[in-house]
C-alpha cells in the first residue's frame, strides 16, 4: 500500500472497517487525504536522498510513504496500538521503522541512533496531534537535535498565534518562545474537508526553521520573564512583573527607572513589548537582580 491509495477518503473508511477501528480523539486523530497538501508537506521540507527523517504520529502511514520516497530513513512514532498493527500488517518498505510510544516520553537522539544515525541532516515532519502541539514543539526546538527544517501541520489559530505580532490578539508566550528558537513560515492553510474524518477546527502547514538565538541573554531568566508579564495579559507590565521583581530583589522603582530606559510607558503591557524589548527588559533586570 502506498500514499496514493491512502490519499483515498474510501480506503481509509474500509481499512478502519476491516480492522474494527474507531477514530479516536483523544488521540487527535484525522487523516489527511488530499495529495496536494500532502505533496507540498513533503516539498517544503525540502528532503535529501542521504537524510534522516523523524514523523509524530504514524497514523495510517499517508505521510509516511510520501516522506520515505524521499530520503535514505523514516523513524515514525504511533502511540494507538490499533494504528501500529494497521501499519506493520500493511507497510513493506525497507526505509521506514515504525516505533510505538509516546513521542514525548521517548528519547529520540536515541531513535535515531538505533537506526545507524551519525550526525546527518535530519528533518521533523508530522501532522501533529493538535492536543500535544506546544509540548511538541517545545521539545523538538530545545532538545539537542537540530532538526532541518521541521515541518508540521497545526491548528490554524495556532499558526496564528505563533506568526504573531506585538499588540495583537494572538501575540503572547508561544509566539515568543517559538521565534527565540526559529523562523517561521505558514506554508499553507488547509480547510476541514481534507481530512477524514473532519476535524473540528481549520488547519495550516507550517515550517520552522531553527537558528542559533539571536539575543545575549540569559534564556531561562528571559522566559521567567516573558511568562510574567504574560501571566495576566489585562494588566500594566509593571503590575504583572511585581512578584517576579521581588523575587530578584529588584525595587519597584528601579523597575520605573528601566521602563523609562527602555522608553516604555508605565501603562504598558506585555503584550505590546517585541522579542527584541523582552531581551533588553531581562537583561536590565538580571543586572539588578540580587
Amino acid at each position: 500500500m502506498d500514499y496514493n491509495q491512502l490519499v483515498s477518503p474510501r480506503t481509509v473508511k474500509a481499512l478502519m472497517q476491516q480492522y474494527q477501528i474507531r477514530f479516536k480523539k483523544r488521540f487527535g486523530q484525522n487523516f489527511l487525504v488530499d495529495r496536494n497538501i500532502l505533496q507540498k508537506i513533503v516539498a517544503s521540507a525540502g528532503l535529501q536522498p542521504d537524510q534522516f527523517v523523524l514523523e509524530i504520529g504514524t497514523g495510517l502511514g499517508t505521510l509516511t510513504y510520501a516522506l520515505a520516497q524521499k530520503c535514505r530513513q523514516v523513524i515514525t512514532i504511533e502511540i494507538d496500538p490499533d494504528l501500529v498493527t494497521v501499519f506493520q500488517e500493511n507497510q513493506k518498505l525497507d526505509n521506514v521503522r515504525l516505533v510505538a510510544g509516546d513521542a514525548l516520553k521517548l528519547d529520540w537522539e536515541q531513535l535515531l541512533k538505533d537506526q545507524s544515525w551519525n550526525g546527518e541532516r535530519v528533518s521533523l515532519v508530522a501532522n501533529l496531534p493538535y492536543y500535544l502541539t506546544s509540548p511538541l514543539l517545545i521539545k523538538a526546538l530545545e532538545g539537542d537535535l537540530i532538526f532541518d527544517p521541521i515541518v508540521v501541520m497545526v491548528q490554524k489559530e495556532v499558526a496564528e498565534r505563533i506568526r504573531a505580532s506585538p499588540g495583537t490578539k494572538d501575540y503572547g508566550l508561544l509566539t515568543l518562545v517559538i521565534q527565540y528558537y526559529a523562523d517561521v513560515k505558514i506554508i499553507a492553510k488547509v480547510p476541514k474537508t481534507v481530512f477524514v474524518p473532519p476535524p473540528e477546527v481549520e488547519s495550516a502547514v507550517i515550517r520552522l526553521s531553527p537558528r542559533p538565538p539571536l539575543w545575549q541573554v540569559e534564556r531561562e531568566s528571559l522566559f521567567a520573564v516573558i511568562r510574567a508579564a504574560f501571566s495576566q495579559r489585562r494588566k500594566t507590565l509593571k503590575n504583572t512583573l511585581h512578584d517576579l521583581c521581588q523575587d530578584w530583589g529588584v525595587p519597584d522603582q528601579q523597575l520605573d527607572h528601566i521602563l523609562h530606559e527602555l522608553n516604555l510607558p508605565p501603562t504598558v503591557r506585555g503584550e505590546a513589548l517585541s522579542l527584541d524589548q523582552f531581551c533588553e527588559l531581562a537583561n536590565k533586570l538580571l543586572a539588578c537582580k540580587k
